[in-house]
Order: C-alpha cells, then sequence, then structure tokens
C-alpha cells in the first residue's frame, strides 16, 4: 500500500520540478500529480517537453518520492466532438508522459454533461475505442472517479460503467470529499467496487444533504452547482472509519493519496497532519497488512 501526497497548494508557487523536495520533506514517500499549468494543465495539451520530464524524473529520485499516479482532466467525455478529438491526442502524450517517469497508474474523472448522459457516455466510449488499446500497450492502469458535475456522479454506476468496460486494469477511485455527492453509503460503493477499488482520496467534506439541503446556500435556489470542499480530515462529516473498515473488508490494499486543496495558508501543518491521521487509520483497520 502507498500513502502519496497530491501537493496542489503547492502549485501557485512552485514549478513541478520544486514538488518532489515539498513531498519528501513532508514526511511522504509518494506524490500524485493533479492536473498543474507547467505539466498537464486542466483541459487543455500537457505543457511539458521531454527535457522536463526527465529532469521531473531526476528530481523526484534524487529526493526518493515516488510518482504515484498522473491525473489527467480532459473533454474526453465532449459535448463538442472537436474538444473530444483533442483531449484524445492530449490523453496520448500524457500516457506517453507517464511511461518517461516510470509511472504505471493514471487517474481520471468521467467527465462529460450531466444534462446529457447518453450524448456523453457515447463521446466516452468512442474515446476509449482509441485510448484502450494505447493503454494496454504501454502497461498503463486507468482508475476513474465519479465526479460531481461528470454524467457519471454516482458511485455504484460509476462501478458498474467500469466493470462494463470489461478489463481488468481500469479501475476505481474512491474519493471522500465526494462522498456525499455519491447517491450511496461508502459501504455500499467500496462493497459493490470490491476488487476495483485500488485508490483513494482523503479530504473531508460537509454534507450539503443534510437539513433538507440548506447546510450550505448557493442562488438562485434550484441550480444545479455541485459544491463541495476537500478541507482536512476533521473539518467536515466524513466518516473515515466507515471509509477504512470498508476498505478493509475488501482487501483494499492499493494507493490513499491525501488531497487537500484551499488552506494554502498552513500547507504544511495541514499536509503533515494528513499523513499522520491516514497512517493512523491505516493501521488501525491494518489497510494492507499480511492477512489483513
Amino acid at each position: 500500500m502507498k500513502l502519496a501526497l497530491d501537493p496542489q497548494m503547492y502549485y501557485a508557487t512552485s514549478t513541478v520540478h520544486e514538488l518532489p523536495d515539498h513531498v519528501a520533506r513532508l514526511g511522504y514517500s509518494w506524490m500524485e500529480l493533479s492536473p498543474k499549468a507547467d505539466l498537464v494543465p486542466f483541459f487543455k495539451h500537457p505543457r511539458i517537453d521531454d527535457a522536463g520530464v526527465r529532469k521531473l524524473k531526476k528530481v523526484a529520485a534524487d529526493a526518493g518520492v515516488g510518482i504515484a499516479s498522473l491525473l489527467p482532466v480532459l473533454r474526453w467525455s465532449g459535448p463538442d466532438e472537436d474538444q473530444r478529438r483533442a483531449a484524445v491526442r492530449a490523453w496520448k502524450r500524457a500516457i506517453q508522459i507517464a511511461v518517461d517517469l516510470g509511472v504505471t497508474v493514471m487517474n481520471s474523472e468521467f467527465n462529460g454533461r450531466p444534462e446529457a448522459a447518453e450524448t456523453a457516455e457515447a463521446m466516452f466510449l468512442r474515446s476509449m475505442d482509441e485510448l484502450l488499446p494505447v493503454f494496454e500497450r504501454e502497461g498503463i492502469e486507468l482508475i476513474l472517479e465519479p465526479h460531481p458535475d461528470d454524467f457519471i456522479e454516482d458511485g455504484i454506476e460509476a462501478v458498474e460503467m467500469i466493470r462494463g468496460l470489461n478489463r481488468d486494469w481500469i479501475g476505481f477511485l474512491y474519493c471522500t470529499p465526494h462522498a456525499f455527492h455519491q447517491g450511496h453509503s461508502a459501504t455500499d460503493i467500496i462493497r459493490a467496487g470490491a476488487e476495483k477499488v485500488r485508490y483513494v482520496h482523503l479530504a473531508d467534506a460537509w454534507n450539503h444533504l443534510t437539513s433538507h439541503g440548506l447546510r450550505y446556500i448557493s442562488n438562485p435556489p434550484g441550480n444545479t452547482a455541485r459544491v463541495h470542499q476537500h478541507m482536512e480530515m476533521g473539518r467536515g462529516e466524513v466518516d473515515y472509519d466507515e471509509v477504512f473498515g470498508a476498505l478493509a473488508a475488501v482487501g483494499f490494499d492499493g494507493v490513499v493519496s491525501s488531497c487537500v486543496f484551499g488552506w494554502e495558508e498552513d500547507a504544511d501543518g495541514v499536509n503533515l497532519r494528513q499523513r499522520e491521521r491516514a497512517q493512523a487509520l491505516i493501521d488501525k483497520h491494518r489497510i494492507g497488512a499480511p492477512g489483513a
């Protein structure tokens, strides 16, 4: 099992090549690379050349930090066909970057528009037809999560789609800050995913469904905005003992990644406390332990 850090709270002040030193300084052995302007930006073609990739691989090795995953977020589910084609092109470059870094896991979201789910699914499957052979050829494991405002937001529906893709190397990511957008309990989703659950994002969130949906308010009433947080564990309402108990029950032995955003003024303190709390939960529930 790997405990990783998404160093997103350092993105605004650090180049991608400076991130491994932050991660090592905070006591993490693994790093997750989420969308970053000088690596793979949101919805754009990668912004790093081969020399930059070689430099990143070296500085990570020098820092003693492994790269657990690369996480592109691209419009591979449309709705515009030109955008979808551009996303596939960007995905192919991102896959090559992962290969050159020695990274064997890539995470992503379903993307697409929830109000046009059938069209988005068709676009997604068209992209999969083009990309699945590339993932297979390069030996890259693909881990997908249902994200708020994707064409698939429901956790169990996401597991079913992943199973429908019918590839052993495609897995499911359970994201704790999205727990209240997934339509089911953590136990039910993780049990449904079972061996497909291979990655976990750790951050906290408030349950926007309580108090008749008035825990927090967005205007105008009835709008479709998906509001959630990526807070430090303990600030919100996610039941982590339930999450880690469910992970233990299915024999989880993948990657757990801390991904708190929005507290840059205390980034070091938050990320250190996240590591301690995550490790305590891993030890308590014997995640990844022999015979667990």
